[in-house]
């Protein structure tokens, strides 16, 4: 098998299993909703709130793959990668919006508690920890070589650990008739949310306005090329940005002696080696400018 074949291979199976991940967590939050409402159960809504957080970040992993298939064309030269992050800050207002509802009905339920129908509430929770539990299974193989997988992998278990809670509070409450405790564990739920939702509007929002990606110290980047680097006197008007999740582009001006353009060559391969080895950096643009001897 060649590698090119096999490479296919492999991202084919990634996509597979993302995409029964995906329909998994979907039917398992459209269940909790309808579960919650039915059953009279806010620990159930917020769940499904919880699940339709990782419903986007399994949405995410899939969609960066298949993008980056896609070709890009004359009018978007970028391809369409920047539609996941205009996605992602989207779905972080709208995220936060709907745990602020879920926060206003759970305060009403501390002032007057509500009567729940438990039974229906645990089968639904349990039906979701089930999901869980199979789509953590389904990539917990995958993620070990794909930071991409490997995100949606870890939102699979912080959602079985959410899951896992609203079961155990509604066993309790089955045995205390306790009802506060629904309202109690929903805004535990709702914390989560909003941390996730905060993380992802601010994570998009940076890539928007191109900001210089937060694992990248340009002054770092600088030294590194001019210390490791043979024939570079000086780097300057450097701009780096994240054009989509882990893709990055880089531009600086590189001031180097009067040379042969086979040996300008030879240094901009090297240039570009080093970003990609050092710091992900895929995607660059250096412009030579000559050395000016006083």
């Amino acid at each position: 098998m060649s590698i090119a074949h096999s490479h296919h291979h492999h991202s084919a199976e990634k996509l597979n299993k993302l995409k029964l991940a995906l329909i998994l967590t979907a039917l398992g939050m459209v269940f909790e909703f309808i579960g919650g409402f039915l059953s009279n159960s806010l620990a159930l809504l917020s769940d499904a709130g919880h699940m339709l957080t990782h419903l986007f970040a399994l949405g995410m992993s899939y969609f960066a793959i298949v993008l980056a298939q896609r070709p890009s064309t004359k009018k978007r030269t970028y391809g369409f990668y920047r539609a996941e992050i205009l996605a992602a800050f989207i779905n972080g207002i709208v995220l936060i919006l709907i745990s602020l509802y879920l926060v206003y009905e759970a305060v009403l339920r501390f002032m007057s508690p509500e009567k729940i129908k438990v039974g229906e509430m645990l089968l639904v929770a349990g039906f979701g920890l089930v999901i869980n539990g199979i789509s953590t299974v389904l990539l917990a193989k995958a993620s070990h070589h794909d930071l991409n997988v490997r995100s949606a992998f870890l939102h699979e278990i912080g959602d079985m650990i959410s899951s896992i809670a609203v079961v155990g509070v509604g066993i309790i409450i089955f045995y205390t008739q306790n009802y506060i405790l629904d309202p109690l564990i929903s805004l535990f739920i709702c914390v989560l949310i909003v941390i996730w939702a905060v993380k992802l509007i601010i994570e998009s929002g940076n890539i928007l306005l191109e900001a210089t990606p937060a694992h990248l110290d340009i002054e770092e980047v600088i030294a590194v090329l001019k210390n490791e680097v043979s024939g570079i006197h000086e780097v300057n008007h450097v701009h780096a940005w994240t054009i989509a999740s882990s893709m990055y582009s880089l531009t600086a001006h590189v001031v180097i002696e009067d040379c042969k353009l086979s040996s300008a060559n030879e240094l901009l391969e090297k240039i570009n080696i080093l970003l990609e080895e050092r710091f992900n950096i895929e995607h660059t643009n250096i412009q030579f400018d000559c050395l000016i001897k006083k």
